[in-house]
């Protein structure tokens, strides 16, 4: 079975396709039983998606600003 630790170096491949199949078996079976590295694998392959979006969103007119006064008053 496949560590942890292995599963974390090798998920940026995992998830490219870019892996050989028997590892990637074994990647998908530890998948199963680890809760941890599931849901890490969840969250990047998520966040990949949001990433990869290409939409864009117009921002509400004075957003900038209180987001810099925000950000503004956190630091000081």
């Amino acid at each position: 079975m496949v560590s942890c630790k292995r599963v974390l170096d090798e998920l940026s491949n995992f998830i490219d396709g870019d892996i050989d199949p028997e590892l990637k078996g074994e990647i998908e079976g530890h998948l199963k039983t680890c809760s941890r590295c599931s849901v890490l694998y969840d969250s990047l392959r998520k966040m990949l998606v949001i990433v990869a979006d290409e939409r864009r969103f117009e921002i509400p007119l004075g957003y900038s600003e209180h987001l810099h006064a925000f950000i503004d008053q956190k630091i000081i």
